[in-house]
């Protein structure tokens, strides 16, 4: 029987006849433990000041798992506490911190009344269904139009996820906005906050990643779970990039639609976590492959008010999205199956025990090709691509929130997720659904 110490403030000795890792982020910082099944605890106590009060050690008794093949793992922590009786509430909430794992309890989507075919495409620009199916596996795509707005549909889709997961607005403790394209320059998700009506003002704010916004999303959601005491967290991808979408190229016109889906992530016991590994990178250097970049006005003055050069600044917009098609595609082909391979590893699971794999719905070719590369049949790859193309920081929860609805996924499932895109950014994440 293996022991291994972790010390960041508090010691754990972690017990088990299975293989474990571990990793410490700072003396003081966020801590991690890894064991079979990806049972891990991560908290940030305030090592500094806790020192100074009385020497730490939370008394756990244990936390274990058993499992079929006979391996059972545990987390014992004991010893005596000089000055325990003197701590303060939030001193003492440090020792129920290492008790949180955090579970995906509801989910929800939205999509834009409007439906705009490869047909209705091919009125406009070059190209036809034949064209565009087998080059993307897309045939329709939902587009904002007349009164649609993002808010609105990153709101329904909050809505749903809330009532699927039986949470009151109001004890909401904090909205995630993964978005691109806020209708705000200073992000959406106070008015998604308010368009739910929660009283108690949680903190809501945006995050822009691109097609990986929910991701990174989802991992920040259980951070604030696992470190912040937070109990329930909204995580919404919503983008429009119809707006951003020149629709006289129909290199990139025919992939992207809009729409918005959310999930409840709620805090619950270490046993029952449902996040069991993730991986997160970026790669500046690849932000020439795919971006929206800033651009000033051409029709503004070369000269300020005041006669000199460059000043007033020009006013400015984004340009529209510019891709080099192949090099994303090497890069998603490339970079995808090693996250989700790296987090397998961090979760201390094998392929074998994944469910489904659900991927950014970015082309059906990539889709294919990742899972061919991780050996998992199609009939377990989760897609709607076809009827909605690239939605962006949408197309995770939209994807996973179709296949919950219709009994694909169930209680207790196993899901490999990946998301990648401009930045370049991407990340896997390995969780259980229920």
């Amino acid at each position: 029987m293996a022991n291994t110490t972790i010390a960041a403030g508090p010691t754990f000795y972690l017990q088990h006849r299975v293989a474990e890792r571990h990793q410490v982020l700072g003396r003081a910082g966020i801590s991690t433990v890894r064991q079979h099944r990806g049972y891990s605890l991560l908290f940030t106590p305030a090592a500094s000041t806790l020192r100074r009060r009385f020497c730490p050690s939370i008394g756990i008794c244990q936390v274990g798992k058993s499992f079929p093949d006979g391996t059972f793992n545990s987390i014992i922590c004991s010893s005596t506490v000089e000055g325990a009786d003197k701590l303060s509430t939030d001193q003492s909430r440090v020792s129920r911190l290492v008790y949180r794992g955090c579970k995906l309890i509801g989910c929800g989507s939205a999509v834009p009344t409007l439906k705009v075919s490869n047909d209705d495409l091919a009125k406009i620009v070059d190209t036809n269904d034949e064209w565009i199916s087998v080059r993307t596996g897309i045939r329709n795509r939902r587009v904002l139009s007349g009164k649609d707005n993002l808010t609105d549909l990153a709101a329904e889709a909050a809505r749903k996820a809330l009532e699927m997961a039986e949470v009151d607005p109001n004890d909401v403790d904090l909205i995630l906005l993964c978005s691109s394209t806020p209708e705000d320059l200073f992000g959406s998700a106070p008015q998604i906050q308010k368009a739910l009506g929660c009283k108690s003002n949680p903190l809501a704010f945006d995050i822009t990643a691109a097609c990986s916004g929910f991701m990174l999303g989802l991992v920040s959601a259980a951070c604030y779970i696992r470190g912040g005491g937070f109990k329930n967290v909204l995580v919404i991808g919503a983008d429009a990039l119809s707006r951003y979408v020149d629709w006289t190229d129909r290199g990139t016109c025919i992939l992207f639609g809009d729409a918005a889906g959310a999930v409840v992530v709620q805090a619950c016991d270490i046993g029952e976590d449902g996040l069991f590994g993730f991986d997160l990178h970026s790669d500046g250097e690849g932000q020439r492959h795919l971006n929206a970049s800033i651009k000033e006005n051409e029709t503004a003055h070369a000269f300020g008010t005041n006669g000199s050069v460059g000043f007033p600044p020009k006013s400015s917009s984004y340009s529209c999205i510019q891709m080099n098609g192949k090099e994303v595609f090497r890069f998603a082909v490339r970079v995808v199956p090693q996250s989700i391979e790296a987090a397998l590893e961090n979760a201390g699971l094998p392929r074998s025990e994944i469910d489904w794999l659900l991927l950014h719905q970015a082309n059906q070719r990539i889709i294919d090709a990742v899972a061919t590369r991780l050996e998992v049949p199609s009939e377990r790859v989760i897609s709607n691509l076809a009827n909605y193309g690239n939605t962006s920081a949408a197309s995770i929860p939209l994807a996973l929130d179709e296949a919950v609805r219709s009994g694909k996924v169930q209680s207790g499932h196993v899901i490999a997720a990946a998301g990648f895109g401009a930045g370049l950014t991407w990340g896997s994440a390995i969780l259980r659904w229920g």
